[in-house]
């Protein structure tokens, strides 16, 4: 595809098609900041839930087609991922005196919404966009987008989804725990993933992979009240 552009044009970056990646991450962001304020954490966390996947909608045309080979093995590296987290985190607060665990900062509904149907709409709500919703998002962002942005900078099309390259794994990897409070543990889930994408060159594997970690993180934080984890 890529031989029969122009040489004026074939290193020129496609706006519209990063605005397509960009924006449902930046929306994503904002409402998690908006969310930082305590009452308005369950408002901000519905609407994100909501925002997020219109703009994805809206901009799909531009997103690379997603292959959904080795799907299965989005499975089993998602199982893996859930079993590396919960545990990584166990690990870190039996053996780190001082790891920030931010127990301050955890949201348990069962603890600040008093109605049992608003409770469980939001678990439900909560529960579908981590599952359903950020796999999506943040794939298409991390794994699809900076990955190959690292790649090849000029043009992120210029690269193949999955293309190996060791600085955009521990570049990717890096940023992709900047945005989470298990900042050390997602360190280690986005290596896992990076290496999942490496092996499959399948992005739909990754976004199951993502998809079956969280929505087994949300049926463990469920089962155990562990809110922490979540």
């Amino acid at each position: 595809m890529t031989q029969n552009l122009k040489p004026e044009t074939r290193n020129l970056k496609p706006p519209r098609d990063e605005l397509a990646y960009i924006l449902p991450m930046a929306a994503f962001l904002l409402f998690v900041f908006i969310g930082s304020w305590p009452a308005l954490y369950v408002p901000a966390y519905v609407v994100k839930t909501f925002v997020v996947p219109i703009f994805l909608i809206v901009g799909w045309r531009h997103y690379t087609k997603i292959r959904w080979n080795y799907w299965w093995l989005g499975i089993i590296f998602g199982v893996l991922g859930i079993v590396q987290w919960v545990g990584m985190e166990h690990l870190l607060v039996r053996y780190w005196p001082h790891y920030p665990t931010f127990s301050a900062d955890v949201f348990n509904p069962f603890e600040k919404i008093h109605s049992p149907a608003a409770r469980w709409a939001f678990i439900i709500i909560r529960w579908a966009g981590a599952a359903l919703v950020v796999p999506v998002m943040e794939e298409l962002f991390w794994r699809d987008y900076l990955w190959r942005t690292i790649s090849a900078p000029n043009n992120f099309k210029l690269a193949e989804v999955g293309e190996p390259d060791w600085k955009a794994l521990i570049i990717v990897s890096l940023l992709f725990s900047s945005v989470h409070i298990q900042w050390i543990t997602a360190i280690g889930w986005g290596l896992l993933v990076g290496l999942l994408l490496i092996l499959t060159r399948s992005l739909g594997a990754c976004i199951i992979m993502h998809g079956v970690t969280n929505f087994l993180l949300g049926w463990h934080v469920l089962r155990s009240g562990e809110w922490i984890l979540w």
